[in-house]
């Protein structure tokens, strides 16, 4: 007899104004709908309803935005802005679909799967020397290319996770 455990989905749906930091370790399906002000790191998916106005740093898996978002907002696996988005500020997705009507004011650079040592300092926003020193120590996982290093951006982010980075 085979035992199949269904996984709980964690559901947090916000619906009032938050100023602070929040940041989650485990997947979670997140709904801002109110206002936030602060930082935001999430797991899962984290969606920005029409009626929310945020002003935040934002890293996520997948991040969906209807609202009004002003920041910098980083999307390890995908960002979506719909029809109803008005968005400032720097963007930097895996992957990024924006819906005809969605406004976005800023800059975007696209996260690839392969990080030089300046792109890894501003992704882990550190300086270059300690991605040098890190790297030339073996404390973060890379690979020397001649004598340019090459880190991978899913390694890395699964490195972030183990909790191993001395900042």
């Amino acid at each position: 007899m085979a035992f199949r455990k269904k996984m709980e989905e964690k559901i947090l749906d916000v619906d009032a104004a938050m100023h602070g930091n929040l940041s989650f370790k485990d997947p979670v399906n997140l709904r801002i709908n109110g206002k936030f002000e602060g930082n935001l790191d999430t797991k899962g998916n984290l969606t920005i309803a029409s009626t929310a106005n945020v002003v935040a740093d934002v890293v996520g898996d997948n991040i969906i935005i209807g609202g009004r978002v002003r920041g910098r907002i980083t999307a390890k696996e995908r960002l979506t802005l719909l029809p109803s988005a008005i968005v400032e500020g720097e963007l930097f997705p895996a992957k990024l679909n924006i819906a005809e009507g969605a406004l976005f004011e800023g800059r975007c650079s696209m996260l690839a799967d392969f990080l030089n040592a300046d792109e890894l300092a501003r992704y882990l926003e550190v300086d270059l020397n300690s991605i040098m020193e890190w790297a030339a120590s073996g404390k973060v996982p890379g690979e020397k290319e001649g004598e340019r290093w090459k880190f991978d951006r899913k390694t890395i982010d699964s490195w972030i996770a183990s909790g191993k980075v001395n900042k």
